[in-house]
């Protein structure tokens, strides 16, 4: 397996171009189910999951084309032709590898009135249940049972119709699917309660403007009127606001200043908001945000992670690992999954103080961070390690860095060029 070696201690100047949101990409891409014409995708950005999922459109038939691969992912364009549905089985070979597969559940089912979905893999932080797809589609008329691993749901005859559903907590996941599979629904359709997240909103203008009838849109109730039939579209993935605060909490533990590229501060408000009194300087440039280290030293702050609008959990391993080298303390309270510190006790291999105590993490900031052998469990605590490595005295070695190759473009690249000693070592060098 890969490793990410890295000596730290170096601060990071320059600029740094985030690529559309791997949490954006991948419902958007399901959204080709929906209709016989042509999706056409930009801004896209070239990751593992991002080859899962075509993967798993392939086998369902659906054409696809990739054009400006090389490159910022700003120029290039993915298209995808779902002219005809050749199979409404959803493998378990293809969705073990990532949970955000469960989404072409919702589209087949509006489609083509029958699908079948394996239960859905993905990184190990908690469970985290389909339940609410399933309820919220049989809200809607499916008729739904699990049998030998696989969600076997079929729409009654005449398709889904149209309900009012309120998720008992909020899930982004379920929304999308449910959102997706409302668009072709017969009658209005009212989601209380649906997330808020900036993904969600991506993929309801999507489809809007692909001719679904959806309003509510950046709230947590959605109406949607269905439509006998979807078009094609042309649509600009949002982009990557955990790309943009990872990067953001770079330049602020190495002490450096960068300026983060094709980005939206107001993507990141909830982060913004908690950095700042830990000791982060933001200013708004032409197309992004410059980033910087305020007064010299960063400060111990608590932070809880919520649904949008508030704190991301997919920031919260980052902010851990920043937290880790700032003056004082603070609390780091995780209330979206159950097992998401397993970061933690890499960290303190590095000579962070950090005290689990079930949801809650009590981080005491250290004078200096030094390098050790590391292992990524899961994709935003692999690189909340790079960060700790790009903070660190000494050689840190990142090992099982397949995880990072999900959710962040060229990450060594983007580093390296911006002054950071970060190498890639190759299984076969080693």
């Amino acid at each position: 397996m890969d490793k990410i070696r890295i000596r730290g201690g170096k601060p990071l100047h320059g600029s740094i171009t985030v690529g559309g949101a791997k949490n954006a990409a991948l419902p958007l891409m399901t959204a080709a189910l929906l209709t016989d014409e042509t999706l056409t995708l930009t801004n896209l950005p070239i990751l593992a999951d991002i080859n899962t999922l075509c993967n798993l459109l392939l086998q369902h038939g659906v054409g696809i084309r990739l054009a400006g691969a090389g490159g910022e992912c700003a120029g290039r364009e993915l298209e995808l032709t779902a002219r005809d549905v050749t199979n409404t089985t959803a493998p378990y070979d293809l969705v073990r590898k990532m949970r955000a597969s469960v989404l072409v559940l919702g589209p087949l089912l509006a489609r083509c009135g029958e699908a079948k979905v394996s239960l859905p893999g993905g990184c190990a932080i908690g469970a985290r249940p389909v339940d609410l797809h399933i309820k919220g589609l049989e809200a809607m008329g499916a008729e739904i049972r699990i049998e030998g691993g696989y969600i076997v749901a079929k729409a009654p005859k005449g398709g889904l119709r149209g309900a009012e559903y309120v998720f008992p907590k909020v899930s982004v996941g379920a929304t999308e699917n449910l959102l997706m599979a409302a668009t072709l629904a017969r009658g209005t359709t009212v989601l209380v309660n649906a997330a808020r997240e900036p993904e969600v909103t991506d993929l309801a203008e999507c489809l809007v403007a692909m001719g679904a009838k959806i309003t509510g849109l950046g709230t947590d109730r959605l109406t949607i009127e269905g439509v006998d039939r979807l078009h094609g579209a042309r649509h600009m993935v949002v982009p990557d606001r955990i790309e943009t605060g990872t990067y953001a909490m770079a330049a602020a533990m190495t002490g450096g200043t960068l300026d983060i590229l094709n980005t939206r501060l107001d993507l990141i408000k909830a982060a913004v908001t908690a950095l700042v009194p830990a000791g982060v300087e933001f200013t708004p440039i032409d197309n992004g945000v410059r980033v910087s280290r305020a007064n010299g030293e960063l400060v111990g702050v608590d932070v809880m992670t919520e649904p949008f609008p508030g704190f991301p959990t997919d920031l919260q391993a980052q902010m851990m690992a920043l937290m880790c080298t700032a003056r004082g303390a603070g609390m780091i309270t995780e209330t979206i999954f159950e097992n998401r510190f397993m970061h933690a006790p890499e960290l303190t291999r590095m000579g962070a103080r950090i005290t689990v105590h079930g949801s809650s993490a009590l981080v005491r900031g250290v004078e200096r961070l030094t390098g050790a052998p590391v292992m990524a469990t899961d994709l935003r605590a692999s690189v909340s390690l790079v960060l700790a490595g790009l903070a660190a005295e000494g050689e840190t070695t990142v090992n099982r860095v397949y995880h990072l190759d999900r959710g962040y473009e060229r990450l060594e690249e983007k580093l390296a060029a911006c002054g950071a000693d970060i190498e890639r070592i190759r299984a076969e060098d080693d």
